[in-house]
């Protein structure tokens, strides 16, 4: 600070008045307009920060990079509600699509409309912007007033304090808070893509449950009337103890798996009128019963791992962190010497009434003057806050490029995952689900002309249950490896581990489970 331009036009100051007077190295009696011209430094110095210009409030509170991006990455609409019109408005969309049958799309325009939790994310964004308009604004000054008061006199003092030094630093200062604000976008687009992608998440598993329920619910219907079909032969002689007891057993596994789906598809429900942000009435949603058929062809993504790299807003957020860093770090460097310098402007007007030969007469003495404190840095000449500003930077950088290598590895392990998921729950729909059909076909006409028994069929139904219910699962996971590889590439994969891994399909199905 003591090389810069105003530091030496101070001391050159300094010298003049000393010069011209003795007392001039601390505060001394000036005249009005010699007072002014005392301060002419510090005025200049003020106006010309002022006239570099301060940030204002954006007429979009920050959200036109949210709104791009949620209509680039997701193609929805996106809003911070923060009148009575918008939040009407919203609310008035929300009530028609909850009307309506619950698509992917509609579920994740809901989430964007109404979760509250995004909202928040985007008061954030609302509060580094006023973090950054205010932190554009030079420091007020201090305004100081004291009165002595004494037999017969009294002395009014008055200052006027200003913090030079954060007027110095104050360009660097506002860059460091434009790019907080800046970072501060894209935590909301995270925070948007996040939502996005938990929607997305829990309207999959919402639909695989009420799919996976539906079903088990049909073969419930088929057990019961083969296990009531099995005790009335019973009761006649035509069935042995044995084959009754597999009838009731295979009605009792049934049910109890239709139990646990159906508990299943209570959780998944809730949690998706969590994602969503509804309650009350609206939480009556219309969600399908069966999930969508896979797609004729999977994604071919050759440099996933360059998408990634490239589009993955929390690499965007960490790298903004190095660049607030590196300005701290040469601020820091740059003000090592010193830690406070303030100007301060003094005036004290002073009256004391005197009695001489029984006359009394006032005399009033008016001093004005200025005082330039700084800190003297005889422990630490700025090392240790130079020293910690270089190792906080360069653990961000380290931690920027571990995050960058885990980001590559993230994608392609998710394009791995969906890739997998698509081939096995293919391989369901394609070989495992119509050989199950034939066999179970031929098992039942073998049955009706007596060629095989009732345990055979018996099996081949539980297997074909079994395979039914793997390819709901193998279809589930592979719309959730579609979300997870989305968030890979572009962001919000959120706080929790991704989809597990698809598991192959069963070659026995279970025929000779228990047996």
């Amino acid at each position: 600070m003591a090389n810069t331009s105003f530091g030496r036009s101070v001391r050159r100051w300094l010298r003049r008045k000393h010069q011209a007077d003795p007392r001039a190295a601390g505060s001394y009696p000036l005249s009005n307009r010699a007072f002014l011209k005392s301060l002419a430094p510090l005025a200049l110095l003020t106006t010309a920060l002022l006239n570099t210009g301060c940030a204002r409030f954006s007429p979009d509170a920050g959200m036109g990079i949210v709104e791009a991006a949620a209509a680039a990455e997701l193609g929805k609409d996106v809003v911070k509600i923060d009148d009575a019109v918008k939040e009407a408005d919203a609310a008035e969309r929300v009530a028609q699509l909850t009307k309506q049958r619950l698509t992917v799309a509609s579920a994740v325009q809901i989430a964007l409309l109404n979760n509250k939790g995004l909202q928040a994310a985007y008061n954030e964004l609302g509060i580094s912007e006023a973090q950054m308009v205010e932190a554009s604004l030079p420091p007020a000054p201090t305004l100081a007033v004291g009165r002595l008061v004494w037999t017969g006199a009294f002395e009014i003092e008055r200052q006027i304090i200003q913090n030079v030094l954060s007027l110095l630093t104050l360009p660097r200062r506002r860059e460091i808070a434009e790019v907080r604000f800046r970072q501060a976008q894209v935590r909301a687009v995270e925070a948007t893509l996040r939502t996005a992608a938990e929607a997305s998440r829990a309207y999959y598993r919402a639909v695989a449950s009420n799919d996976a329920a539906k079903f088990l619910a049909e073969a419930q219907t088929s057990a019961k009337t083969v296990s009531e079909l099995a005790k009335r032969l019973g009761e006649t002689g035509a069935m042995s103890k044995l084959n009754q007891a597999r009838e009731h057993v295979f009605y009792a596994d049934i049910s109890s798996q239709l139990a646990g789906a159906r508990l299943q598809q209570r959780v998944n429900r809730e949690r998706l009128v969590r994602a969503l942000g509804v309650w009350g009435a609206a939480t009556a949603l219309r969600v399908p019963d069966k999930l969508g058929s896979l797609p004729a062809n999977p994604k071919t993504l050759t440099w996933v791992e360059r998408e990634a790299v490239a589009r993955r807003v929390d690499l965007a957020i960490a790298r903004m962190e190095i660049d607030i860093l590196a300005k701290e770090l040469g601020l820091t460097r740059k003000t090592r010497f010193i830690n406070a310098l303030e100007v301060t402007g003094i005036s004290t007007y002073e009256k004391e009434r005197k009695i001489e030969g029984g006359v009394a007469e006032i005399e009033k003495t008016r001093k004005r003057g200025f005082d330039i404190d700084f800190q003297i840095p005889i422990y630490d000449f700025g090392e240790s806050r130079v020293r910690l500003a270089e190792e906080t930077y360069m653990r961000a950088v380290n931690r920027l490029v571990e995050h960058a290598v885990n980001v590559r590895s993230e994608a392609r392990e998710a394009y791995q995952n969906y890739r997998g998921s698509y081939d096995i729950a293919r391989h369901y729909d394609r070989e495992v689900l119509p050989l199950r059909q034939i066999i179970s076909d031929e098992t039942l006409l073998n049955y009706n002309a007596m060629i095989r028994d009732l345990f055979e069929l018996l099996a081949d139904a539980r297997a074909r249950i079994l395979a039914n219910v793997q390819a709901i699962e193998a279809r589930r996971d592979f719309w959730l490896a579609s979300v997870d590889l989305q968030a890979a590439i572009v962001g919000g994969r959120g706080g929790g581990e991704p989809s597990p891994a698809p598991r192959a399909a069963a070659a026995g199905g279970g025929e000779a489970a228990g047996h």
